[in-house]
């Protein structure tokens, strides 16, 4: 059954023939109706907001929508959802907009929970970096939520709609309109509001995002608006937990009750926001769990399962009468059983969001800061003891083997001299080797190495597809970490290529060996871009030569020997960064040809081309990683020392 034609969509599309082609209506609500449409001379889609009928037979309202619209219209900002046009025709009043393909930051939450905290922080700087445009140019948005954040799909780009809209919704009467949930309490009270207004609503609108719930609710507009004025919204940390602290702090700094108490610029906000997102080195805490506790072996258990395990052996050897019965069941037990345990630990990790690409970075960076933690106490390299204790094992084993070799006699009997000397060497090697382990330890987390070596290698890589094989896909949640660039676009990438038919993936089949090769080479990349922009930044904190007078000494001679070296650091750096760049891009390109081949406008032949341009641009990444000796001195120890 055909469903009967909207009156007004009818009566606005004969009123705006011509100039306008109005296609369907996108969303409904107390501040107007939103339809998408053609504007006819440009041959563009457009979104255009009409003004309801009945505020718009209100004259004193209907021109201050105007004056507030055509103000937004001057605004003109990357994440600011533009205006074009600002009319009145036929008595209708309207504006027409830039039509974003994509959903409502609100839609986003809901559909697909919380957003991960490296997201939501870009997301939220870029809102914040809209607010900041508007209010320096006089504009107070007044109704900042996640329904009027727009999340463009192609880039991800978060556009804020509506400025100044709601200030012309207002009664004449001096009617309070808005979202209740997201007002600030100056505004819910009907007081003037400045941009710090805004803010407040920004936190409300963050916390939402971070934790997929709102500050304040109630059974009634009255009461969200009774809290919003006089009482503290629980603490983020708890709404959302393993929330970066700064990400945390910056949100419940917006929703401080008095305006002064709130950042006092939304420039400010996009700065402690930017503060929040850069910290690059804090893990999310599912992985941070994963890498010291949940991808090991250890605790209680494992000291009291091996006995366990032998009692249970012994008994089923007893029960059967065979030997093989406790041999088969040693060998399960030792192999079988913890392998299925580390099984269920990834499909665990799965479940939050994250996947075997994710374990190397993770690893690699606990690694770093455990190094960092454990120099304080246990130095830099093997000190004088560690490095005897080495020698001592090497030489007691050695000996062992030794005594062990020239022992034997062909009857497979060992000489009492011999034995002894074997003895010894055994305890020697073996208290040695304790010894150094021990030591080893102070200066590197071994157990953390030899887990990464495990779980980034091929075993962890096995695990992963087996519990990805038994985990419901609707059990696989969005990732909720920041991946480097690169890992997130091979990976994405990679996805793609699994979704392909047989015969197509037959033919790219060299695809995926290409992107863990270009992965792989954007990470040493940025390894080494890292040192060298760390290298820069302590060789230009150490700079302070002076001006000398008279001949050149030996110390402007040194002094302009570390420039030099300097110079030489800040070339590679800027060559590494551009071929870092151009490594990621070739990610990209795979990617975005993929994404062609999959909507059915792409070839394989075009991707087959992009394979052969980043064979190319993984043989100049090798040249380019081999250092130069003064770069190389100059990141071991630092200028001027």
């Amino acid at each position: 059954m055909s469903v009967a034609p909207d009156p007004l969509f009818l009566a606005f599309q004969a009123a705006v023939a011509g100039r306008y082609s109005l296609s369907r209506e996108l969303g409904r609500g107390g501040m107007g109706v939103v339809y998408l449409a053609n504007e006819v001379d440009l041959d563009r889609p457009v979104a255009i907001k009409l003004l309801p009928p009945d505020r718009a037979a209100n004259a004193r309202l209907r021109a201050r929508f105007l004056q507030e619209a055509r103000t937004a219209a001057k605004l003109s900002h990357p994440n600011i959802i533009p205006i074009h046009a600002v009319d009145e025709i036929g008595g209708f009043v309207f504006f027409a907009m830039a039509y974003v393909d994509g959903e409502t930051l609100a839609d986003r939450v809901r559909e697909r929970g919380p957003l991960p905290p490296s997201d939501a922080a870009r997301l939220l700087r870029e809102v914040a970096w809209a607010l900041a445009h508007a209010h320096a140019h006089g504009v107070v948005h007044r109704d900042v939520k996640p329904d009027n954040i727009l999340l463009e799909r192609g880039t991800g780009r978060a556009l804020v709609a509506d400025f100044g809209i709601a200030a012309a919704e207002e009664g004449a009467a001096g009617e309070i309109t808005g979202t209740p949930e997201y007002m600030s309490p100056e505004q819910a009270l009907g007081k003037p509001v400045d941009a710090r207004s805004d803010l407040y609503a920004f936190g409300a609108t963050a916390y939402f995002a971070l934790s997929g719930r709102l500050p304040f609710t109630g059974r009634t507009p009255t009461e969200v608006l009774a809290k919003q004025v006089n009482v503290q919204p629980p603490p983020l940390a708890e709404a959302a937990g393993g929330l970066p602290k700064r990400l945390a702090q910056a949100v419940e700094r917006c929703l401080a009750k008095r305006p002064e108490h709130r950042p006092q610029s939304a420039e400010i906000l996009g700065e402690q926001l930017g503060v929040a997102l850069e910290q690059r080195r804090d893990l999310p805490v599912a992985l941070r769990a994963f890498v010291k506790h949940g991808s090991r072996l250890d605790g209680p258990g494992v000291l009291v399962y091996p006995m366990g395990l032998f009692l249970a052996a012994m008994g089923l050897g007893t029960l059967f009468n065979s030997g093989a019965a406790f041999l088969g069941t040693m060998v399960g037990g030792m192999t079988v059983v913890p392998l299925g345990f580390l099984l269920f630990r990834a499909r665990r990790l799965l479940k939050l969001g994250f996947g075997y690409p994710d374990i190397g970075p993770a690893f690699a960076a606990e690694i770093e800061r455990s190094l960092e933690e454990r120099a304080v106490d246990g130095g830099v390299g093997a000190s004088i003891v560690e490095k005897a204790m080495r020698a001592g094992w090497v030489l007691g084993w050695g000996t062992a083997v030794a005594a062990f070799a020239f022992g034997l006699k062909g009857d497979w009997q060992i000489e009492k001299t011999a034995i002894l000397v074997f003895s010894m060497g055994t305890m020697i090697g073996g208290a040695s080797g304790l010894g150094s382990l021990i030591l080893l330890q102070r200066r590197r987390d071994v157990d953390a190495e030899a887990y990464s070596n495990l779980w980034t290698g091929t075993v962890g890589k096995v695990l992963f597809r087996l519990a990805r094989l038994v985990t419901p896909r609707r059990l696989l949640t969005a990732s909720s970490t920041h991946r480097p660039t690169e890992l997130s676009i091979g990976m994405a990438a990679e996805q793609l290529f699994e979704s392909l038919p047989k015969e197509t993936r037959q033919e790219l089949g060299d695809l995926p060996d290409v992107i863990h090769r270009l992965e792989a080479d954007a990470q040493r990349l940025r390894k080494r871009y890292d040192a060298l922009a760390d290298a820069v930044a302590r060789a230009t904190g150490s700079e302070g030569h002076g001006e000398a007078e008279g001949p050149q000494t030996s110390t402007d001679r040194m002094a302009a020997a570390e420039d030099e070296a300097l110079a030489a650091v800040r070339e590679e750096r800027d060559a590494v960064r551009a071929r870092m760049q151009r490594t990621v891009a070739a990610l990209e390109s795979i990617r975005l040809n993929l994404l062609r081949l999959h909507a059915g406008s792409g070839t394989v032949d075009s991707v087959t081309t992009d394979l052969g341009l980043a064979f190319e641009a993984a043989k100049e990444v090798e040249g380019l990683l081999e250092a130069r000796r003064d770069v190389d001195d100059l990141l071991r120890e630092p200028p001027g020392k």
